[in-house]
């Protein structure tokens, strides 16, 4: 981009150089529109740069499929006993559960939640959507409820996927209390924001088999350090933040990009537009 002009929109591509991005925005206050590279925007919003004086578009949405299709292989692995497999040195005891006709809660109602229900409707797993606004069911769900009934949604559930955006409102939304709302054998598994959830209590419940396991994509702190507690669970599986790599991000990435300078050169409605008040 020829900054001498006086660019419209902004494409940046750099997630972590957010002073960076306002340095820019400062001297170019004419660029009405910002697409930015992911979908999770909490830096980009805690830096104070996003408002009502322009237009943000994130990924969101974009890289849903990888991203549910990520939390199915977690869910399945955590059921069927993989991460303990895994590790396993010999023949062991039988174990494994079925996810067939089992009850899941999806916390979100985004894209990601979108394309798992999709992913779970072969299962016939009857599948309850926590979302902030209970009067929009989600298709696919059996039941939708608000985030004041997520401990209700908890109980009983099979599997608990998290895949919602971090905002301060939902920081630590999994905690002890949820955490011990859940039954014995349900899994937690997060591919959204590992701030979602508590991890001093998740160690504990795991530790004391308060729950069935724990699949996470991400983790608070993030990278989780060698040596943390979780690596040495049994019950949790941790993969490194790859349910979207690079190599599947890049070309979603490119058709977003290229249908918002579409959209926004033809006066269409943006995919992806992030609500200032909501922070997402």
């Amino acid at each position: 981009m020829d900054l001498t002009l006086s660019p419209r929109g902004l494409v940046w591509t750099d997630e972590q150089a957010v002073d960076e991005l306002g340095s820019l925005l400062q001297c170019h206050p004419g660029i009405t529109w910002v697409q930015l590279p992911a979908a999770g925007v909490e830096t980009v919003v805690a830096a104070g740069l996003i408002d009502g004086g322009r237009r943000w578009t994130s990924a969101k949405g974009a890289f849903a499929e990888p991203v549910a299709e990520h939390a199915l292989a977690l869910l399945l692995a955590g059921l069927r006993g993989l991460p303990e497999r895994a590790r396993a040195r010999s023949w062991g005891e039988p174990a494994g559960l079925s996810l067939f006709d089992q009850p899941v809660t999806v916390v979100g109602a985004g894209g990601v939640a979108c394309a798992l229900l999709d992913l779970l409707r072969p299962f016939r797993a009857p599948v309850t959507v926590v979302r902030r606004h209970a009067d929009r069911p989600l298709v696919g769900a059996v039941r939708t409820v608000g985030t004041d009934g997520l401990r209700d949604a908890l109980r009983g559930a099979r599997g608990v996927v998290l895949a919602l955006a971090l905002t301060a409102e939902s920081r630590r939304l999994i905690g002890r209390a949820e955490l011990a709302a859940m039954d014995s054998n349900a899994w937690v598994v997060n591919v959204a924001r590992g701030e979602l959830v508590d991890t001093d209590a998740l160690v504990d419940a795991l530790r004391a088999g308060r729950i069935g396991g724990a699949a996470l994509d991400v983790t608070a702190p993030e990278p989780l350090p060698a040596g943390h507690p979780l690596w040495r669970l049994r019950t949790c599986l941790i993969t490194p933040h790859t349910a979207d790599t690079e190599a599947v991000r890049r070309p979603l990435l490119a058709a977003r990009i290229a249908g918002n300078v579409r959209r926004l050169a033809t006066g269409e409605e943006l995919e992806g537009e992030i609500d200032p008040e909501l922070g997402y």
